[in-house]
């Protein structure tokens, strides 16, 4: 999330009651998450397995609960929830604004756009040129959709990605990270019924250009799915996954987290992706392999039984 003027880091020092330490005279531009911050971010880490990685990040301003060496050009806030300060951050300069009216007057509606009963639009929506939105589907604040789109019914573009810290000393165990991001869904693109598309945390989560997604899909904050994509029904998409161009997920395929899955790449129905997966080819199975090793290893599993039965009768 970038601010719309950049804050000084004394300022963010008061409100948030953590101790500066390194430049006093750094001015905010965003906040961001660690793999996508950029020069005049702010960026938090509470697990010191992440600390190197995050000073040594982009980020101009890191919120941090320890007391180490600032990295020259930077600043650090010292605070013993750098979590709880984040949240709080997000709370000022990306507040709740409840709806008043199922299409808010602060969204922008492109010419020749179709939208039919029942559709709700967030505050700050933009939504392009000669797109249909079916009925009963929901959007979310600060959306956009661009032109040429169609989003059919029960579809939910822009809901809360799914990102809690435990705390095990509490009753209540689950903090919420609050999400500031959006979900940018591009030109030429479908989306079936029943779909969810969550926002990302402080970036975007989007959907390229050409892209088609059949019903009852679930794509996860923060995920980037490149052009001409195709996604047939049951797909599930964790956070922070990249799909590249002309990728195509058959029915019921999971795709973990933290991962890229390489253009022109297929993944046959019903698989399991842990892991990165090189491009332009066809992969199978739980967790996946290269679909024609796969069918050879399940045909020698159906083979076990009679190749038992052969050494026992061997051994006789």
């Amino acid at each position: 999330m970038q601010f719309e003027q950049p804050i000084p880091v004394q300022w963010m020092a008061d409100f948030t009651g953590a101790e500066i330490r390194g430049d006093e005279h750094q001015l905010a531009t965003g906040i961001n998450e660690i793999h996508m911050v950029k020069k005049g971010d702010i960026s938090f880490v509470d697990f010191e397995k992440y600390y190197s990685k995050c000073l040594n990040s982009a980020a101009t301003i890191i919120i941090i609960n320890k007391d180490v060496p600032c990295p020259e050009g930077k600043t650090l806030l010292v605070t013993a929830e750098p979590f709880d300060v984040y949240n709080k951050i997000v709370k000022r300069f990306r507040p709740f604004e409840p709806a008043s009216q199922m299409i808010s007057p602060t969204a922008i509606i492109g010419e020749n756009t179709t939208i039919q009963p029942g559709v709700f639009i967030g505050n700050h929506v933009t939504v392009g040129s000669n797109t249909l939105i079916h009925p009963n589907v929901t959007i979310y604040d600060n959306c956009v959709i661009g032109n040429n789109v169609v989003i059919h019914s029960g579809t939910v573009i822009g809901a809360d990605a799914f990102y809690f810290k435990r705390r095990k000393d509490r009753e209540v165990q689950y903090d919420k990270m609050l999400s500031c991001g959006r979900a940018v869904i591009e030109d030429d693109v479908e989306i079936g019924a029943c779909c969810t598309v969550d926002r990302g945390v402080t970036g975007d989560t989007v959907i390229g250009r050409g892209t088609k997604l059949d019903n009852h899909i679930q794509i996860g904050h923060d995920t980037v799915v490149g052009r001409n994509c195709i996604m047939a029904s049951q797909v599930g998409v964790a956070g922070v996954a990249h799909i590249e161009d002309e990728v195509i997920l058959w029915g019921q395929v999971g795709v973990n987290k933290d991962l890229t899955i390489g253009k022109g790449a297929v993944v046959l129905a019903q698989s399991g992706v842990p892991a990165s997966l090189e491009g332009g080819k066809t992969y199978f199975g739980t967790p996946v392999d290269d679909a024609k090793s796969k069918m050879r290893e399940l045909a020698w599993i159906k083979r076990i039984p009679e190749l038992w039965n052969k050494i026992n009768n061997n051994a006789k």
